[in-house]
């Protein structure tokens, strides 16, 4: 007994170890060589093998060593094509799933990186830019300068802070508050402890000092040029912001009354209050040279050829706010609507009254948390949430433990089969679902699934909502000769859509919904090449200092999260969830960083690589 206590008490330790070795895992930097990964993970498998079969024992080592040569510059293709063969031997031969998946790992290597493997060969190095770089900057869609920005918080200096996000993102409050911190990822604190809280440090600046009561860039002269913008979300605004900035004139053409876009308009209050959003808004136009004609849909009130006859270029941000519906029966009877018209709806101030109805939601988007939430802040009976996946539920892991918190109900593994309405209402009457179970996963990592042998049933519900995407208003520019790829605005990674010089797009009408941060990176993007574009090459002037960097004691230390209301509080209205962070959380949050921009990763590069 005392064997076997000890025993366990050795798998505990090792278990600690695992799990300080998995944090490194996970925070492997952006930029590294891919080669260089896949060894690692090659020899964890070596490091597993039980040594009771050739393949698996001396096979794996060999393998090891010739990627080594490869790494190192001192192979050639007959080193490939035998590296090649000795991981299908492997593959076929060897006893149990060690050798089996070591070895198909890396023959995934030869196919998903071929044209390094190729470089290392024929050039005896990496791929052109392959580098380790900052990873909370380089992750950051719009790769603003996170380091930079939290150490200005840090010196208590919210302005700069805010300042500094603004060099590459116009929307430091909105952003605060809804962004999904890609930033985070693979940040290297996770060796440590947990990734900083970048998100909510950039709450806590923007809390102690609005964003429009921050002076903007200085202005360049005017140039006499003018773009039209179509769209005033977040993708068109930021696109407005730098062209105004750089001196050119800028016209914006918003369907709506008020601009912000999906913002505005599919984001719900308790996650971003409008008064907040109007302080990024209000700051971009402070710019001055930014005209927004609202009310003004294009190819209703005014077409594109006139608009672009009239402007020396375009950039389309349209968003995506139409909802999808599903091609089933009953798809547009009474009581069924697609998520992102639902909270259009609530948005506008025409929420329908939900008191006393059974919710279901058929969808596991962020789209769906927001239109679950709403439901329950409209006083619903029940909301029931169903998908075919465990895959399927892509919304934040927050979002969707505080839609539970607030009564929300999940079921997975249920496929949708149709809808029953009512024969003289028409209104909804029930779904009908279908069981699942899961089978094998396919190429990207997700499981597959299969009808169940049990029977569908029968679900009852008042109000149903779909959310299951959206996707762009397009037809008036498909009218007037715009490209278009399955309902999507056909751009390169310029932004410049093919085949029509002048004209670019950018956001979720081209890459399909996506979110706040992906839309303003491309509106940066599409603005500094819209620049090029007229003859230009403008730079935003800075002038924020940033505090001396200085080395981290690395002690671990835990996160500092941003609280919530309670459940039982916050589901009664649509007022602001979140509770702010104080002084003591956020001094201390900030100290965490580990400066990555003058230390480890972006020192390897010699400067604050993107």
């Amino acid at each position: 007994m005392k064997k076997l206590a000890k025993r366990g008490n050795m798998n505990e330790r090792i278990d600690i170890v695992l799990n300080k070795f998995r944090s490194r895992m996970s925070s492997y930097p952006p930029g590294m060589c891919p080669l260089a990964l896949y060894r690692s993970l090659l020899q964890i498998s070596m490091n597993q093998t039980c040594g009771k079969c050739v393949p698996c024992r001396d096979g794996l080592v060999e393998v090891d060593r010739m990627l080594c040569d490869i790494l190192n510059g001192a192979a050639d293709r007959g080193t490939l094509a035998k590296m090649e063969d000795m991981c299908r031997m492997i593959a076929r031969t060897a006893d149990c799933a060690v050798g089996v998946v070591a070895a198909n790992l890396i023959l995934d290597s030869l196919t998903e990186f071929a044209d390094e493997y190729e470089s290392h060969i024929t050039a005896r190095k990496c791929v052109e830019n392959v580098t380790q770089t900052i990873p909370c900057v380089t992750l950051c869609p719009a790769h603003v300068d996170v380091p930079g920005y939290v150490s200005l918080i840090h010196a208590e200096d919210y302005a700069g802070a805010i300042k500094k996000i603004r060099e590459k993102n116009p929307f430091p409050t909105a952003c605060a508050m809804v962004c999904e911190h890609p930033c985070e990822r693979k940040c290297r604190r996770k060796i440590i402890d947990d990734p900083i809280n970048i998100r909510g440090l950039k709450k806590y600046a923007v809390d102690q000092i609005t964003a429009d009561n921050v002076d903007i860039p200085q202005k360049n002269v005017s140039t006499g040029k003018s773009v039209a913008i179509i769209g005033s979300g977040p993708s068109g605004l930021t696109a407005a912001y730098f062209l105004s900035l750089m001196g050119h004139h800028v016209d914006i053409y918003e369907e709506h009354e008020k601009p912000g876009g999906m913002l505005r308009y599919g984001i719900p209050e308790y996650r971003l209050p409008k008064a907040r959003l109007d302080e990024d808004i209000k700051a971009i136009l402070s710019v001055g040279d930014i005209d927004i004609k609202y009310s003004t849909k294009v190819g209703r009130d005014i077409t594109f050829e006139k608009i672009r006859s009239s402007h020396d270029a375009v950039y389309l941000g349209l968003g995506a706010q139409l909802g999808n519906r599903m091609p089933v029966d009953g798809a547009d009877g009474k009581n069924v609507i697609p998520a992102a018209d639902f909270l259009q709806l609530v948005a506008n101030g025409n929420a329908p009254d939900l008191t006393g109805k059974r919710v279901v939601l058929i969808g596991g988007g962020n789209v769906a948390m927001d239109a679950a939430r709403t439901a329950v802040r409209l006083h619903a009976k029940t909301i029931h949430v169903f998908t075919r996946k465990r895959d399927d539920y892509t919304a934040l892991a927050s979002e969707i433990e505080g839609a539970m918190q607030e009564g929300v109900r999940f079921r997975t593994l249920l496929s949708f089969l149709n809808i029953e309405t009512d024969e003289e209402s028409g209104a909804v009457r029930a779904v009908w679902l279908q069981p699942e179970i899961v089978g094998e996963y396919d190429n990207y990592g997700f499981v597959t699934t299969e009808h169940s042998s049990n029977y569908p049933y029968r679900f009852l519900c008042d109000y149903l909502i779909i959310g299951v995407g959206q996707r762009s208003d397009v037809a008036a520019f498909e009218k007037a000769g715009v490209p278009t790829n399955r309902g999507r605005i056909d751009a390169d990674v310029t932004c410049e859509v093919k085949n029509m010089p002048g004209v670019f797009s950018g956001g979720d009408c081209v890459t399909g919904p996506s979110t706040a941060i992906n839309a303003i990176a491309a509106g940066q993007v599409a603005a500094y090449n819209i620049d090029e574009y007229l003859g230009y090459h403008h730079k935003i002037i800075s002038d924020t200092p940033l505090p001396a960097a200085v080395p981290n004691p690395c002690i671990p230390t835990g996160r500092a999260e941003i609280e919530e209301k309670d459940p039982f509080e916050r589901r009664r209205n649509f007022e602001f969830v979140e509770l702010p962070m104080t002084y003591e959380e956020a001094m201390r949050e900030s100290g965490r960083c580990l400066r990555c921009d003058h230390y480890g990763c972006g020192a390897m590069i010699g400067g604050r690589g993107e």
